[in-house]
């Protein structure tokens, strides 16, 4: 295979992966690697609750009170298992039809996010999700996960889509700068606070390499790929997909079948193709130049 044919395969493949990614059924488990899946969250309540909204936490202001009936509905609310998702969204809209202006309404915003987003209800995920930010422009939680999931769920054919990327990109950008500065919440140790901003920066940064890709700037989605999985003993199986064709366009063929190689390790939607992927990245890095 002659260096144009070989371009144009590579650029045919990354076509295919764009529309047949947007029609994978998806979860936690198969998409969500910077994300915590659902089965690997410990089985009690309060911790998970921890785990998924770790960096957001509720201002109060000194001297403030809350009236006992708003926070026994926050905490019945807080304390629902994130499983129980209807429950979650049922309790979680009654409380902010009742008490619209309360201390706790960036909190349960941010965690009904999650909560659409379990269901990939993608219309109240966004609008959810904006209306947390609007609260609270800092909340990195929800910045992490809108990011993320613009360019997981992208459509090029959308009259929005570079829109949609600039969005992405924004929030994963601000969530970078948020998390460098932040103070540590008072309900996390020093390790589960260095442990959740560094699971949210590998989220941010992922999402910015699928960002990068989508509009083909490979040598950047490559940058911000090789970071979150160059020392990750368990790298996202997308992340490496991705990075492997973007070292295919930027011609660093060994480089690629490398990523596909690792990528083809993991079971998933992702593997045959990455087995096959790697071999043909194998074979076009001894083609002669």
């Amino acid at each position: 295979m002659n260096i144009p044919s070989m371009q144009f395969a590579i650029r045919t493949l990354a076509l295919s992966f764009a529309v047949s990614f947007l029609l994978l059924p998806v979860s936690h488990a198969q998409m969500g690697g910077s994300r915590t899946a659902a089965s690997q969250i410990p089985n009690s309540t309060d911790q998970q609750q921890t785990e998924m909204h770790a960096l957001t936490d509720v201002q109060r202001q000194p001297g403030s009170t809350v009236d006992p009936k708003e926070q026994k509905a926050y905490d019945a609310f807080f304390h629902v298992n994130s499983e129980l998702t209807d429950k979650k969204i049922q309790l979680g809209n009654a409380f902010l039809e009742k008490y619209p202006k309360s201390i706790f309404a960036e909190a349960v915003d941010s965690q009904l996010t999650t909560a659409y987003y379990d269901k990939q209800d993608w219309k109240d995920f966004y609008a959810t999700a904006d209306k947390a930010l609007a609260l609270k422009p800092d909340d990195v939680d929800v910045l992490a996960t809108v990011g993320w999931v613009i360019p997981h769920f992208y459509n090029p054919s959308d009259d929005n889509a570079g829109q949609q990327l600039n969005k992405a990109e924004t929030c994963e950008k601000h969530a970078i700068e948020v998390l460098a500065t932040m103070k540590k919440p008072a309900s996390l140790t020093d390790a589960q606070f260095a442990a959740a901003k560094a699971q949210t920066a590998t989220q941010a940064h992922s999402a910015l390499g699928l960002v990068y890709f989508r509009r083909e700037d490979y040598a950047n989605s490559a940058t911000e790929l090789q970071q979150v999985t160059q020392n990750s003993p368990t790298p996202d199986q997308t992340d490496l997909f991705v990075l492997g064709i973007d070292l295919q366009n930027l011609n660093k063929f060994a480089d690629a079948a490398d990523a596909f190689g690792r990528c083809g390790q993991i079971a998933g939607n992702l593997q045959d193709r990455c087995k096959q992927s790697a071999d043909m990245a194998r074979k076009q890095a001894t083609q002669p130049k």
